[in-house]
């Protein structure tokens, strides 16, 4: 589904003119999705909130070293609001975090938007893994909502992934559940640009893959 024309970067057009004329469009395809599946679990949006197409809601916050529009943080004051109000859950990944995994981490002298994609989608990937494979806790989204939003207006997650491997690598290192856990709280391997040492952590969820028991975890 596309329009004939962009927001050019302002938020207020696609917010009330671009997008407002799309939104007929865009549920009726919604609600032909959903009369197909036989256990709704939510939706997920996948935004920027920089420029004016995307800031309406989204999960991709702006950052300061690699803007390349000018009006970005007025699309991503503007886009908060809609943020607080209108979602359940919203995870934070910015620019400048990805560029950082992808130069420091990864070893990538000239990072491709499909490595960046690469680092979306399995953190995507990694926040759905309790509806796709048997576990403990967080079954579905509800459950998830539930255990990690303290309070109905705080609920921006700052997700970090381990281990980090680059587009199509093969090569994985073995590691032990203490060496994963002191990855993913490693500010390195977080998607949003921010030292998780700094601060207090209201609620925190960690979701391990593969074949482990919880007394490992504990």
């Amino acid at each position: 589904l596309a329009g004939q024309s962009g927001a050019g970067n302002n938020w207020a057009k696609g917010h009330y003119t671009e997008g407002a004329e799309l939104v007929d469009s865009v549920l009726d395809v919604v609600r032909k999705e959903c009369e197909n599946c036989d256990c709704l679990q939510g939706f997920q949006l996948t935004h920027s909130l920089g420029g004016g197409t995307g800031s309406g809601m989204g999960t991709l916050v702006p950052s300061p070293k690699v803007s390349d529009t000018v009006v970005e943080p007025y699309n991503a004051t503007l886009s908060i609001h809609q943020l607080v109000e209108n979602t359940d859950e919203t995870y934070c990944i910015d620019n400048e975090a990805l560029y950082d995994i992808c130069f420091r981490t990864l070893k990538l002298a000239t990072p491709t938007y499909g490595d960046l994609n690469h680092l979306v989608s399995a953190t995507m990937s990694g926040v759905t893994t309790s509806l796709r494979f048997p576990g403990q806790l967080n079954a579905d989204l509800r459950k998830l909502a539930v255990n990690m939003v303290p309070f109905p207006r705080l609920h921006f997650f700052m997700p970090g992934f381990a281990p980090l491997t680059a587009r199509g690598s093969q090569q994985y290192r073995a590691l032990t559940v203490p060496e994963l856990t002191q990855q993913m709280f490693d500010a390195k391997n977080m998607m949003a640009a921010c030292d998780p040492r700094h601060g207090r952590y209201l609620t925190v969820a960690t979701v391990f893959r593969g074949r482990m028991s919880m007394k490992e975890v504990d």
